[in-house]
């Protein structure tokens, strides 16, 4: 079965960076596409970035030029770095395929303090 676990959270200042990690197992990760997805306290999950089984990106608008999402197919690891972090980037962190399935994994918290 698909196991997700995502890892990295943590409470930072505003303008900090972080860099979360998605370890993947159950799934031929390689030719998988996966991204990254949040959910702020009181919104709906939303998608953040995501990226190809040949290594093609998209970002939401919000994030572009700040989080850069990568993959290591060896590890059958996926990473969201994150640089100059905003209070409005305070969500719990989901890692899934993209498009979405039911593989939702407990989240990373990632909490931006003013």
């Amino acid at each position: 079965q698909v196991q997700l676990v995502e890892s990295g959270g943590g409470l930072v200042q505003a303008g900090g960076s972080l860099r979360l990690s998605c370890a993947a197992s159950g799934l031929i990760f390689s030719t998988s596409a996966l991204a990254w997805y949040r959910q702020a306290p009181g919104k709906q999950r939303e998608w953040v970035a995501a990226i190809g089984s040949n290594n093609n990106t998209n970002y939401r608008n919000s994030v572009k030029g700040r989080f850069t999402i990568s993959r290591d197919n060896a590890k059958n690891t996926m990473y969201l770095q994150m640089m100059s972090l905003k209070p409005e980037d305070t969500a719990v962190y989901y890692c899934n395929l993209f498009p979405d399935r039911n593989y939702w994994g407990q989240g990373t918290q990632v909490t931006i303090s003013s």
